[in-house]
């Protein structure tokens, strides 16, 4: 991890975050989360693991699904990057919509990068398999075991998509 005292040899980087232009000022490898949470105070995005295998400080970079834990900031310039915090739109209303009716939530702390990761599967995969639904939420974890409701969260929402879309 940076040592945010310690910034020689850092720069600034001009990231594009929730459709703003922020400046970061941080090395090149400093990753990701920490420019979100400690510079631009994104603190939506969660540390978790710091090794990119437990899903909580996921983000969309361009659209796609990333672990920002694992992303130095260097890599994502002239990219669109996208936050719990900035995650809008029709996909975005039926996810949150659908965690508070099913009640996904138990301690709370993986949800955003839970929800980050469903919001990427169901902007490309409208009508998600269990087996879709498995594939795209591998790689993150929930302590509290709550995968059961994840899944009809996901499948709520795009039940509520799939309405909004044929005009129901």
């Amino acid at each position: 991890m940076t040592d945010r005292n310690d910034l020689a040899g850092s720069a600034p980087f001009m990231l594009n975050i929730n459709g703003a232009a922020v400046p970061v000022n941080a090395s090149a490898d400093t990753p990701l989360l920490w420019a979100l949470r400690h510079d631009v105070g994104a603190t939506g995005t969660r540390f978790g693991c710091g090794m990119a295998l437990c899903g909580a400080c996921t983000v969309h970079v361009d659209g796609a699904p990333v672990r920002s834990c694992s992303t130095g900031v260097r890599t994502v310039v002239g990219k669109q990057i996208t936050t719990i915090e900035g995650l809008t739109g029709p996909v975005a209303d039926a996810l949150r919509q659908a965690w508070t009716t099913v009640d996904v939530a138990q301690c709370g702390y993986c949800q955003s990068g839970q929800i980050m990761s469903a919001a990427a599967l169901l902007a490309i995969t409208p009508a998600p398999t269990d087996a879709d639904i498995d594939a795209a939420m591998d790689g993150n974890v929930c302590r509290c075991g709550t995968y059961p409701r994840i899944r009809s969260a996901i499948k709520a929402a795009a039940a509520q998509l799939s309405e909004v879309r044929s005009g129901a």
